[in-house]
């Protein structure tokens, strides 16, 4: 049976409308929001365990996105990038994404790819870059962002964040976990980001 995932898409949306940003405005103007859904097997991962935390760091904008994933994250295919050879195990168990749409997310897009990320508590996702230009809302706040040659900077739950194509960029979490709603578009939507930084497990 054909999981019906037009709540989740639904609300996706709706969050994403309640930002008075340009370059949000346009990037959710230029998608075509009818999309077909994708039937996909659902897949969990032990970063789920975070999800209850992160609804209840949750700010009001964000916490009925946040509430549904967690209702629903039995029901969803959970993904990571990469494995315990890339960044170890202790990241591993700590990370992994959703698309809700693109070339593998529970609705068909070609043009966009958007999703949500998942990081625990105390880790490092080192520099990385793509081709794909990038948008990125923390549902939470606590974690840090670094883009370039720039020092990691705190960024807050509903901050607006931009990575042009190929700009290197590293987040790292506090005590707290972090989920962040990300857009791509612009390049390969399914491309593995290239590491340009020291691969760490955990904070230092």
């Amino acid at each position: 049976m054909t999981t019906n995932f037009d709540e989740l898409l639904g609300r996706f949306h709706a969050y994403l409308q309640t930002f008075d940003d340009a370059l949000v405005r346009d990037a959710v103007a230029r998608i075509g929001w009818d999309m077909p859904g994708r039937p996909l097997e659902p897949h969990a991962l032990p970063c789920l365990v975070q999800l209850d935390r992160i609804v209840e760091l949750a700010p009001a904008a964000a916490k009925p996105l946040a509430r549904l994933v967690a209702e629903r994250r039995g029901d969803l295919r959970w993904g990571q990038t990469y494995g315990e050879a890339d960044f170890g195990k202790v990241f591993i168990d700590n990370y992994g994404w959703l698309e809700v749409f693109g070339t593998r997310g529970h609705f068909v897009n070609e043009d966009v790819a958007a999703g949500l990320l998942i990081l625990g508590p105390d880790i490092v996702y080192p520099d990385h870059h793509h081709v794909a230009e990038e948008i990125y809302i923390p549902l939470t706040g606590g974690a840090e962002w670094r883009m370039g040659d720039g020092g990691f900077r705190l960024r807050a739950a509903g901050e607006v964040i931009h990575h042009a194509s190929d700009v290197s960029h590293a987040m790292r979490t506090g005590k707290e976990p972090l989920m962040a709603l990300y857009l791509w578009r612009g390049g390969p939507l399914a491309a593995k980001s290239t590491i340009t930084g020291t691969v760490a497990q955990g904070r230092d």
